[in-house]
């Protein structure tokens, strides 16, 4: 059995565990994050045999708080190294703070992470951060804040593309924001506007009953039972989260987290390119107002698609699918919150937006 890390006659354990690939975990962050921690409890990660010895020393050596440094894929990794190592041994899990040192930093943009060094520093100091549980998405037996296929996946394919042309000299012009920028302004959304035929979704509900959520995140009509249609009909994007953010603040989901147990399915169906370019701000904020654009809340849902679509998980490429089963896995995570007072908006304070049909089965 491994040793209990809730004991009240030690002092708090903390380990810092940094990607060492992330372009942001340079000399300079490393020197900073070593003069705070011991380094036996700082550890770096090149492949997935490192992180599978790590994980193994962080359950073995009982820390209390873990903090991931890199993006969301990162914070993704270790979390399901770490949980699976604790389920095996029945031990419990860490908590895990999320330091902002990715290109995706969804994450850490829900509990308001700021400069890792000054963020780690205030929880070392003995600042008592509170912390927040985060429901997780599962897919394919991995966890995940959110997953899905369309033109989000899409848009981090063409953006690893531009990545790899526009290396060597050239490569800030298509890291960050920016790079996705050019992915979309070049590649994906010619590709959208240029497609004939629109991909044709269907989205189950295969798990507890699942509604319709209006414009403010409340919910709508008749509960939609198990083994009936949430959506049928032409689909830009299908996904499903936990966390409101995508990264670089765009609040993808912005009614996700606000009912333990479930996840935000957003469905976007035909939205011209177009109109949703010039809505950009919108977008991000999660005020963005469509009749093409589709809010439910479920635990389980199966989406299919009629030909390979391109495939997200926690931010990162997972290539091309057909059918996708995303469900809410079992066992939550605490995350340390440091911005506890800055929360998504309440129900009712996000702005209206047009009427979309309202029967539990929509059909495109």
């Amino acid at each position: 059995m491994l040793p209990s890390n809730t004991s009240r006659h030690r002092p708090e354990r903390t380990a810092v565990l940094l990607n060492a690939n992330a372009r942001q975990v340079g000399p300079r962050v490393r020197a900073a994050l070593s003069s705070l921690v011991p380094a036996d409890n700082l550890f770096f990660s090149r492949d997935h045999d490192d992180a599978h010895r790590i994980a193994d020393a962080v359950m073995s050596r009982g820390f209390d708080t873990v903090f991931t440094g890199g993006g969301d894929g990162t914070f993704v990794s270790w979390v399901n190294h770490i949980l699976d190592r604790a389920e095996t041994h029945d031990a419990p899990a860490p908590r895990f703070g999320v330091l902002a040192l990715g290109t995706g930093n969804a994450v850490a943009e829900m509990v308001g992470a700021g400069r890792p060094v000054d963020d780690l520093r205030r929880h070392l100091s003995g600042e008592l951060l509170p912390g927040r549980r985060l429901d997780l998405v599962t897919f394919d037996g991995r966890r995940t804040p959110f997953a899905g296929l369309g033109i989000d996946a899409a848009v981090l394919n063409d953006y690893s593309w531009m990545k790899s042309r526009l290396g060597g000299s050239n490569g800030r012009l298509a890291a960050g924001l920016l790079g996705y920028g050019l992915a979309i302004a070049l590649r994906s959304a010619p590709r959208q506007a240029l497609q004939r035929k629109p991909t044709y979704c269907e989205i189950l509900n295969s798990g507890s009953p699942a509604w319709r959520l209006d414009a403010s995140g409340e919910r709508v009509g008749r509960a939609i039972d198990r083994g009936e249609l949430l959506y049928a009909g032409p689909c830009m994007m299908a996904a499903g989260s936990t966390a409101p953010y995508y990264g670089f603040k765009l609040r993808a989901f912005p009614f996700a987290g606000r009912r333990s147990g479930t996840m935000q399915v957003r469905v976007v169906t035909r939205i011209p390119v177009p109109f949703l370019i010039l809505n950009a701000r919108r977008i991000f904020s999660g005020e963005f107002a469509h009749p093409g654009l589709l809010d439910f809340e479920a635990d389980r849902v199966e989406m299919s698609f009629d030909r390979p679509v391109p495939c997200q998980v926690g931010g990162d490429a997972e290539g091309y699918r057909e059918k996708l089963t995303l469900g809410i896995a079992p066992r939550s995570v605490e995350l340390l919150d440091y911005a506890a007072g800055a929360r998504v908006a309440t129900p009712g304070s996000w702005p209206a937006r047009p009427s979309a049909p309202t029967p539990a089965t929509l059909r495109g």
